[in-house]
């Protein structure tokens, strides 16, 4: 007992007696059992030549962050982006990147969730043709050296020790948030320095960021400068809400503009993605234990469907160009504001279609409803201040 009780997991920091068993009397962890597979050795440093390319230019705002960030990199300093959603915070994290790798650096870009990180992988091996830009994720661990790693948070396991540049995107999102787990493996697998972006920062994050050797960046206006879409609330009792979801559908279909439904739950996506289609065909539905996810999507990419019925798989990180949204059954517990900002954050981020559409549909007015409308409004009055700038 004595020697459970002081038993420390070298990987996930884990020291509860209750969650340490013993085999051939010699302790183990079971709070991170599930994480096994191999560990990485980082390379000798060598300097590289990095060819770096956007397809479109950052704005003097953009492009002063991003020499900031450079900047607190070469000098020892942990950054938090706190940027709304659109606002180019993938493309600021660019500079830093390609620097880090310039030097032979080993360079990490984590998010918590599978879909993200394969759309974040493609994006990245276009904007650095040069180098190589390998992804890592749940099924997809054959290659696990690259001089970018694009991962999920629960590969780290994989990287003790590893990374000279961190970037943690999605820092307030499941299953990342509040996993002691999760994030004892990205403490572990920080030997330099580390970025964190976010949207939708906690209080406890912010004040982490708040002492020496760290800096917190703010944008608050999106990458096209127009403002972010502000929410519409409508209240709508029983079935009358079905009927508002259905017109409103149809016109977004009449309009090719096509439309990602927000529900709260796997059951309900799948019933209502049913009952959609009796009226609406041309839809489909997604969750985290969908098939095929990244195809669906895709095909939702190129017209396909005039819809999704999705849960909070499709909160962050996936850009649709022309993207409408509905937040269906807003009042429920699991939307608070962050991800009720994160969700309205889906529409209008391309610079062809700048604005959009939100709609919580709720039999209530919520709180966090209130709350989110409340902080894209308040966003969305830098833009004022930036016209005059720029």
């Amino acid at each position: 007992m004595t020697e459970k009780a002081s038993f420390v997991c070298p990987r996930c920091g884990n020291q509860d007696p209750l969650l340490v068993g013993n085999k051939n009397g010699q302790p183990y962890c079971r709070k991170c059992i599930a994480f096994l597979g191999e560990e990485m050795t980082p390379p000798p440093y060598r300097s590289k030549t990095v060819g770096f390319r956007l397809e479109y230019s950052l704005s003097p705002e953009q492009t002063q962050l991003s020499k900031t960030i450079v900047s607190n990199y070469k000098n020892g300093i942990d950054t938090l982006i706190y940027a709304v959603c659109g606002s180019g915070k993938t493309e600021i994290s660019y500079g830093v990147i390609g620097y880090a790798m310039s030097k032979g650096q080993r360079v990490g870009f984590a998010l918590p969730r599978r879909d993200v990180v394969i759309e974040l992988y493609a994006r990245i091996k276009k904007a650095f043709p040069l180098s190589k830009i390998i992804a890592v994720y749940g099924g997809n661990h054959e290659q696990l050296e690259g001089d970018c790693i694009i991962l999920t948070t629960h590969q780290l396991h994989r990287y003790p020790n590893y990374f000279d540049l961190l970037i943690l995107d999605e820092i307030d999102a499941f299953p990342f948030k509040d996993n002691e787990v999760l994030q004892a493996f990205f403490e572990k697998s920080v030997r330099g320095h580390y970025v964190m972006m976010s949207a939708t920062p906690s209080k406890c994050i912010v004040s982490k960021f708040q002492g020496e050797g760290k800096s917190i960046l703010s944008l608050h206006t999106r990458f096209h400068k127009k403002p972010i879409p502000v929410p519409v609330i409508k209240v709508r009792l029983f079935f009358t809400k079905y009927w508002f979801l259905i017109a409103t559908l149809r016109r977004f279909q009449k309009q090719r503009k096509p439309c990602l439904v927000f529900v709260p739950t796997i059951a309900m996506s799948e019933s209502l993605a049913s009952l959609l289609k009796l009226f609406i065909p041309q839809g489909s539905c997604i969750h985290s234990k969908s098939e095929h996810r990244t195809k669906i999507i895709q095909l939702f990419k190129e017209g396909k469907y005039a819809y999704l019925v999705t849960t909070a798989v499709l909160e962050r990180g996936v850009t649709i160009e022309n993207c409408q949204v509905i937040v269906f059954h807003a009042d429920s517990k699991i939307y608070d504001a962050a991800a009720l900002i994160q969700i309205s954050g889906r529409a209008g981020r391309k610079s062809k279609a700048p604005l959009g559409e939100v709609y919580f549909i709720a039999e209530r007015e919520s709180e966090g409803m209130i709350r989110a409308i409340e902080e894209i409004q308040y966003c969305n009055t830098f833009l004022q201040g930036v016209h005059e700038a720029f």
